[in-house]
């Protein structure tokens, strides 16, 4: 029986998968899912109860169990951060899941609160600050840092000494040229490169890339 009781603050797909993976790669066992009242739209997640975030501690003592907040990069991952500001007010310990399977140097800094999923690798010297989600397959650099409340979606490569602005957001196969400072509050959409710094609340689309006008049978020589 697991020692460590664990709240996961959420109920959508991310809530789902912490859930999996706190359960089946960590010492916490999961007893419960939690949602502001105004969202609470069933009681039940996986045969787990779902219970208003207001009413949470009378339910479920701080002292005796740990939350996680289980939500992506809503609102630049300002809901993320406040939410986790206010169950720490309340009391509990903030959990972090790292997985098993990542691959993070001896003297890295990790914050509170991180989720960093499986095949990470986080090089030596590199700081994670707190509240920060690192999804599946990312590179990230000797001697770089990323700043509270980041959201590091998957196979996003952070070259070595740059610095991710927080509450940032990078999409998926993004990259950072060496030496990069992004600024806070950018998002970088999929498969954008930045090579340069940013400033504060810079956006980066991805690109549109239309279909080129020879089609995929014509270039291979394929007779229909």
């Amino acid at each position: 029986m697991k020692a460590q009781k664990l709240i996961i603050v959420g109920d959508s797909a991310f809530a789902e998968i912490a859930r999996e993976y706190f359960d089946a790669d960590t010492e916490y066992e999961p007893v419960a899912f939690s949602v502001e009242s105004a969202y609470l739209n069933r009681n039940t997640l996986h045969g787990l109860p779902i219970v208003p975030f207001e009413q949470l501690e009378s339910r479920y003592l701080p002292a005796d169990h740990s939350v996680f907040v289980a939500i992506t990069y809503t609102q630049l991952n300002r809901l993320r951060a406040r939410l986790m500001r206010i169950a720490k007010t309340k009391g509990y310990h903030l959990a972090s899941y790292i997985s098993s399977r990542a691959f993070i140097w001896r003297n890295v800094e990790l914050g509170e609160h991180c989720f960093v999923f499986e095949d990470n690798t986080i090089q030596p010297y590199a700081k994670i600050g707190d509240n920060v989600v690192l999804w599946s397959g990312n590179h990230i650099g000797h001697h770089s840092v990323i700043q509270d409340h980041c959201f590091i979606s998957s196979h996003v490569v952070i070259s070595g000494f740059c610095e991710v602005g927080e509450r940032s957001f990078l999409g998926v196969n993004s990259a950072l040229a060496n030496n990069v400072t992004l600024g806070r509050d950018n998002w970088v959409g999929p498969g954008v490169v930045v090579s340069r710094a940013t400033e504060p609340g810079s956006l980066f689309g991805a690109p549109v890339l239309g279909p080129s006008k020879v089609s995929s049978l014509r270039f291979f020589k394929i007779k229909e």
